[in-house]
């Protein structure tokens, strides 16, 4: 069962079983994924699915953090259920452990050893971490490693 249809499976159930803020979650990010087959006039592989479901996830960890300076403890839960929901979907994120490793690995690669490398080495190692680890902490650990 590819994407698309675990989704679709789970927004079936999610109705039988009267849960509505699992369903309207799970029917955005239908919406996103639709929209992304509509512009691209093709039916989306498990990788495009993939990345979408990141992009909606990295929106709402963004949102998250703004609604958190604002005080806005009711749109917090929201969106935190709506963050648990779509991890479901993805594949198990790396730890700052697994990241700090990939990362050296990736500078001896490269040969990369300080700012001027930047961006050979985070061009080498974002394909490697795409999908499985969240970009802000890969360029925090980056950033540690090339000081």
């Amino acid at each position: 069962m590819n994407l698309a249809e675990r989704l679709n499976e789970d927004m079936k159930q999610a109705m039988k079983d009267g849960n509505k803020f699992r369903l309207q979650t799970i029917r955005m990010v239908r919406a996103s994924i639709k929209n992304q087959e509509i512009e691209l006039r093709r039916p989306l592989e498990d990788n495009d699915t993939l990345n979408i479901l990141s992009r909606e996830l990295k929106q709402r960890r963004d949102s998250l953090e703004d609604f958190k300076r604002g005080g806005r403890e009711d749109l917090v839960s929201n969106v935190t259920a709506e963050i648990e929901i779509i991890s479901e979907y993805l594949p198990r994120q790396l730890t700052e452990e697994e990241v700090k490793a990939i990362v050296v690995q990736t500078m001896q690669e490269t040969g990369a050893s300080s700012k001027a490398d930047l961006g050979k080495l985070m061009g080498a190692l974002m394909p490697k971490v795409k999908g499985i680890a969240d970009g802000k902490l890969v360029n925090a650990i980056v950033q540690q490693s090339l000081q």
